[in-house]
């Protein structure tokens, strides 16, 4: 799993590289990349049940997401910045690109009305899917992380990244342990290439393991609540952090996206905060 895109081109070309690679042909070392992530492991089958794969009408995956109630899902502002909904299905309930899942069309997409792609601030973007999406024990939503994360936490990426870069996309979901580093490290690592805001959160482990293109949007988790959305990095897993959008920072945001939508998204966001306590 390695991260998105070039700096400068955070927001278009995340979908037409993804897209365009499934028209490639693979060479035989490329083929060898297709089973694993960067440094990752395939997440077992119902592991991830908030997981979401955005795809071109249906088919060309091109960004991550989490489930986050029975009709909103979370991502990045670069993956669907200018993007018609109609031409987007949100997929849930598999963990292979090229089988399963159920796919749902999208109502609407809300972007973050301060998005700035030239530095890659406020990142995030909500999608409101037209029909409610159905629970089981391959799909739920995850809890949004509202609390603050301390160095060296052990957090969770999945997604269905490329496995090197360039590259392609494995057919299996794959997931990453990392670790939470702090925000003067991570502006430090990033002084010389592009800003890093308090609003973002960054992870690390080592050179050779991290997130790449297809990951975008997708959820960093700690102890089953989200604490992050990868949003932008060095393509990719060359030693360098990954830096993604820190939803503890925007949950008054979210909360009043979804409440001027429907007052049940937030109701139930808060149910499910109630039954953790």
């Amino acid at each position: 799993m390695v991260l998105v895109q070039t700096l400068v081109f955070v927001g278009i070309l995340c979908p037409i590289y993804v897209s365009s690679e499934f028209y490639s042909s693979a060479d035989p070392e490329a083929r060898e990349d297709w089973e694993r992530i960067v440094g990752g492991t395939k997440a077992a089958n119902g592991s991830i049940p908030y997981q979401v794969s955005l795809r071109f009408w249906g088919v060309w995956h091109f960004c991550g997401a989490s489930l986050v109630t029975p009709r909103v899902i979370l991502t990045a502002a670069h993956c669907v910045d200018r993007l018609n909904p109609k031409y987007i299905q949100a997929i849930v309930g598999t963990n292979q690109l090229r089988a399963g899942g159920t796919a749902y069309t999208i109502r609407k997409i809300v972007q973050h009305e301060d998005y700035d792609d030239d530095v890659i601030k406020n990142d995030i973007a909500i999608l409101f899917t037209e029909k409610e999406i159905e629970f089981s024990s391959t799909v739920d939503a995850i809890e949004l992380n509202d609390e603050p994360v301390e160095r060296g936490e052990d957090l969770l990426l999945t997604g269905w990244g490329t496995t090197s870069y360039p590259g392609r996309l494995p057919n299996d979901l794959m997931q990453l342990e990392l670790k939470a580093i702090t925000y003067e490290e991570c502006k430090e690592a990033h002084k010389n290439i592009n800003a890093v805001f308090e609003s973002q959160i960054c992870a690390l482990t080592k050179a050779g393991e991290g997130a790449c293109h297809g990951d975008s949007g997708g959820p960093l988790v700690r102890e089953g609540r989200q604490i992050g959305i990868v949003s932008w990095g060095i393509p990719c897993a060359k030693g360098k952090p990954d830096v993604y959008t820190k939803v503890e920072a925007f949950m008054r945001w979210i909360e009043k996206t979804l409440y001027d939508d429907d007052q049940d998204h937030v109701k139930f966001l808060n149910k499910r905060k109630t039954n953790r306590h």
